[in-house]
């Protein structure tokens, strides 16, 4: 049986962490974030490490857009960005990739941490399904439903009603 199409996502996410990202009501274009993800904290989240200049810092509703590195796998996230000052979680998050964009460390004054909590997202998947796969290579028409997925559905994180 087929992973769905939201399994699919969070593992083409960890695999290539970069998302489009930009404030909802801002005339200012997305930047390119670099994602951190840690179901030990909090799953079906997205975490930024930042600086406080940045602008996104102020948080509020948000939109992410992605696209796997190979091409197959788009996506639309909406949710949104808040703040993160909990040591703990930082230290948690903290990893030797991150530590190279600091020069003093967790202690950098300029260190913000975002949380991108989700709401909902649309994902499209262009990886063909087996049947699909088989009627390329015999060069027979594959039916949309073969070639292609497309879901548009809410996030359930944990701690929401």
């Amino acid at each position: 049986m087929a992973d769905a199409p939201q399994q699919v996502f969070w593992r083409a996410l960890a695999f290539s962490p970069f998302l489009m990202v930009r404030l909802q009501g801002s005339s200012e274009h997305s930047l390119p974030m670099t994602s951190v993800l840690d179901e030990d904290i909090q799953p079906e989240t997205i975490w930024f490490f930042t600086t406080k200049d940045n602008r996104l810092a102020a948080g509020g509703p948000a939109m992410a857009q992605f696209i796997s590195r190979g091409q197959d796998l788009f996506a639309c996230i909406s949710g949104v960005i808040t703040a993160e000052d909990d040591p703990h979680v930082i230290d948690h998050l903290w990893s030797s990739t991150v530590a190279e964009w600091y020069e003093q460390g967790r202690a950098d004054p300029a260190l913000h941490v975002l949380r991108m909590t989700l709401d909902d997202m649309e994902i499209w998947s262009a990886a063909p399904s087996n049947k699909g796969w088989f009627r390329r290579m015999t060069h027979d028409a594959v039916a949309a439903g073969d070639a292609w997925q497309h879901v548009h559905e809410g996030v359930a994180t944990e701690g929401s009603g």
